[in-house]
């Protein structure tokens, strides 16, 4: 990863079985913070054409927020601290499947 600091707010909305947006309080959104270029993964992961769009979006993504995770878990005393292994684990097994083919 860069040293370069990249901020996303992720917004997530249900779509009704009508395929409406809900309305009222139904949207989560929230900010985050990382040095993992979530842009630059998308448009690599594109390039391979392994998986569909959505697909590839939300690899990026979720990429993107266990790595924003498992850096808070390696802190002593962060409730994430237990998964830590797992986090790992689980980020190479993701890094892996978006290197290029």
């Amino acid at each position: 990863m860069s040293s370069t600091a990249y901020r996303y707010r992720i917004t997530v909305t249900p779509i009704e079985t009508d395929g409406q947006q809900c309305t009222g309080r139904c949207t989560l959104e929230f900010d985050q913070r990382t040095t993992y270029s979530w842009m630059k993964q998308f448009e690599q992961a594109q390039r391979q054409r392994r998986l569909p769009s959505n697909d590839d979006a939300s690899l990026v993504v979720a990429t993107g927020l266990l790595h924003s995770l498992s850096a808070a878990s390696g802190r002593h005393g962060n409730a994430l601290e237990n998964l830590q292994p797992e986090l790992d684990q689980l980020l190479l097994k993701l890094e892996k499947l978006q290197q290029p083919g």
